[in-house]
């Protein structure tokens, strides 16, 4: 059974390059192996992320997020079943968030991920996937897809 959760947390310590580029090659890896995909957006000292697979490798990952040290205040914001991957062809992607940025600004200008519908949060991460692309780490050729 296919499920994409979607969770959002704020980092622990300064998110520097280096810091997400470790994050998401190992994600990118450990997702191949477990054909989970998803997407991380990160920015404004928060990450919102989506991951997509079968549901007990999804709960394992989740698991793994939650005793991580690298994450305060996880919030899960939805876990739903889908027929289709949303993200199939990424084994992890990137997508920033800046408050600042007009997209949020006009479109979203409380969107505080806290508060917000899973649903305004998925329109969010939608929006910026469409206008500012995704910085993609690892393909998924495993999975069939019906990408943004």
């Amino acid at each position: 059974m296919l499920v994409r959760l979607l969770y959002v947390s704020q980092p622990v310590g300064p998110v520097t390059t280096a810091v997400t580029t470790s994050i998401l090659e190992k994600s990118s890896n450990y997702n191949k192996a477990e054909n989970i995909t998803g997407i991380l957006c990160q920015g404004s000292g928060l990450w919102m992320q989506v991951l997509e697979g079968e549901r007990h490798q999804v709960n394992v990952l989740f698991s793994r997020i939650m005793a991580s040290r690298h994450h305060n205040n996880i919030e899960l914001l939805s876990m739903e079943e889908i027929t289709h991957r949303q993200f199939g062809k990424w084994s992890m992607a990137l997508v920033h968030l800046y408050k600042d940025s007009p997209m949020v600004h006009i479109a979203h200008p409380e969107f505080d991920p806290y508060t917000a519908t899973s649903q305004e949060a998925m329109s969010l991460l939608d929006e910026l996937i469409r206008t500012s692309g995704p910085i993609v780490i690892g393909f998924n050729t495993h999975s069939s897809c019906s990408q943004i």
